[in-house]
Order: structure tokens, then C-alpha cells, then sequence
């Protein structure tokens, strides 16, 4: 097997974790922040793409808008759902307000949207508040 390729979400740094090695305690070896958290990375413009792009392990997106009631009701959920999925995947935010040429770019038409990327490629997309339990059953079962 491969190692893997983690993005920093703190400095954009590509971090090398051998295969097989638990990544839980990871830390960048650039900025020296841990590679996960538990807690979804609220990024936009090249650091969002970056991670798309360039993470061997799957990259869930959660877009979302501050005046969104349904966004915000899922946060928590969402929050949860991080914790249960990193490190085998990396969970971020994009605030689709902050970043309106990204949204457009990925054809977001409703908010809360729940997209997954692996291997740089959306392979599933589903729009909706959903709690913690779902999110993580939703982006195992595309995988």
C-alpha cells in the first residue's frame, strides 16, 4: 500500500503518513499543528482546493451560509460526525457566502450540501440538515 497524503488544514503543508500508521495524533511537519482534530476546518479559496485536490483520504464538504437555519441546527451534528470520521477522512466547511465563485463552481443550488470528494473526484452529493449518525452512515456508504 501507498502512504497517505494529508493536508494541513492550518498551513496547507502536504504531510506523508506511512500506511498503517494511526493517524490520530498526527502533526503537520511544517507548522507543527495536529492534522486532525475532531472539529471540521472552515476553509476557502486555494486551502479548500488543496485539500480537495491534493488529500489521498476522502475530503467531506459540508457547504453552508451563516444566515442558514438548517445549516446552523447542523453544525453540532456535523461537529459529531468529525469526530467519528477523522482521521480516515478529512471533514471541512466551506461558507458558500465567503466563497460564491467555489459554490457556483460546484453547482450548489441548496444549502446545507453534503459533498464528497475522493481521489480529487466528487463521488456523491446530498443536500439537507441531517444529524450526526446519517452524515456518517450517508459518507461511509459512498466510499
Amino acid at each position: 500500500m501507498a502512504d497517505h497524503q494529508i493536508v494541513c488544514t492550518e498551513c496547507g503543508g502536504v504531510n506523508r503518513i506511512p500506511d498503517g500508521k494511526d493517524a490520530t495524533h498526527a502533526k503537520c511537519g511544517k507548522c507543527k499543528a495536529a492534522l486532525f482534530s475532531g472539529h471540521p476546518a472552515d476553509l476557502g479559496g486555494a486551502q479548500f482546493e488543496k485539500q480537495v485536490a491534493k488529500n489521498s483520504v476522502p475530503v467531506l464538504v459540508d457547504v453552508w451560509a451563516p444566515w442558514c437555519g438548517p445549516c446552523r441546527s447542523m453544525a453540532p451534528a456535523y461537529e459529531q460526525a468529525a469526530q467519528q470520521l477523522e482521521p480516515g477522512m478529512r471533514v471541512i466547511k466551506l461558507n458558500s457566502d465567503d466563497n460564491q465563485q467555489i459554490a457556483g463552481r460546484m453547482g450548489i443550488r441548496g444549502i446545507p450540501s453534503l459533498i464528497l470528494y475522493s481521489g480529487g473526484r466528487e463521488v456523491a452529493r446530498t443536500s439537507g440538515a441531517m444529524p450526526a449518525g446519517q452524515i456518517v452512515q450517508w459518507a461511509r456508504s459512498h466510499l
